[in-house]
């Protein structure tokens, strides 16, 4: 068994300059520098930080890291508590494995226990295939997970990198999703099964890019061109809203310049009498 000072000393290897570096090289921050921008400072308390993989086989011996390729934890911004989890991609691609998904399911039921929201930084290439059957049960429980927690505290994903297979269904199921531009992809399967399968070539933009599901599919609710950008519209979305079902919705005196008794009977032609036909 490791001493708590090993497992530290591990810890702080994977925020080793050359790791950094890394992820800057690609344009895109690291997933401790994402919470750090997002969350008020020195409130970001970590879970389960030394987690790791118990698969050894098809060499996950050798890849296997403390944390498992995501942060998890609680934190404050404006001063409210949320629950955060960040995919790290430059640890084994982000990927999810068994315990990864415990960790997210952990935060979830959390979150929905305190009653915060639960926002979801996705930069992951979908089910760790070293871990099989395994991974795919753990996306079915973030799924459940999920669903349970749905309409009872507000769920957000930031769509910062590649969000590939599996990892693709849980912005679904979030009430909010934003995308950013140049960096953001989200698609059931790449674009190389698509040309083997139907014999069509389509680009990773082109597939499931940032244009493709805020102007077309609809999926995403916000785009931004940087990650900056994105962290703020995200406190600016969490400002509206309220800690969770129990809360009414925030309301600034005087936000309003319409009267509440102001009557629109333009309204009344928005949607047509009969159903069939359509209506911008």
């Amino acid at each position: 068994m490791k001493n708590i000072d090993k497992l530290k000393e591990e810890l702080e290897k994977l925020n080793a300059p050359e790791h950094i570096e890394k992820q800057h090289q690609k344009g895109k921050l690291t997933a401790r520098e994402r919470i750090d921008l997002l969350v008020d400072n020195e409130t970001f308390v970590e879970t389960d930080p030394f987690v790791e993989s118990r698969f050894l086989s098809f060499k996950m011996g050798d890849k296997k890291v403390a944390g498992d390729g995501a942060i998890t934890g609680f934190a404050k911004i404006k001063g409210r508590p949320v629950y955060i989890y960040s995919q790290d991609f430059s640890k084994i691609g982000g990927s999810l494995g068994e315990k990864q998904a415990e960790k997210i399911v952990k935060l979830i039921e959390s979150a929905q226990k305190t009653g915060a929201p639960v926002i979801a930084i996705i930069d992951s290439g979908g089910a760790r295939i070293q871990e099989g059957i395994s991974s795919l049960d753990g996306y079915a429980k973030i799924f459940q997970a999920m669903t349970k927690a749905s309409g009872l505290i507000p769920q957000i994903s930031i769509i910062a990198g590649p969000s590939a297979g599996g990892a693709s269904y849980s912005p679904g199921l979030s009430d909010f999703v934003f995308m950013i531009e140049g960096m953001a992809q989200m698609y059931i399967t790449g674009p190389e099964v698509i040309e083997t399968v139907i014999g069509e070539k389509v680009s990773l933009e082109g597939l499931g890019g940032t244009e493709v599901h805020s102007q077309k599919s609809g999926c995403a609710h916000f785009a931004y061109s940087n990650e900056q950008d994105c962290f703020l519209g995200v406190k600016k979305l969490l400002s509206y809203l309220p800690q969770n079902n129990m809360e009414n919705p925030l309301f600034e005196g005087g936000f309003f310049s319409d009267s509440l008794e102001r009557e629109n009977f333009d309204l009344e032609r928005i949607i047509p009498d009969e159903d069939k036909k359509g209506y911008e």
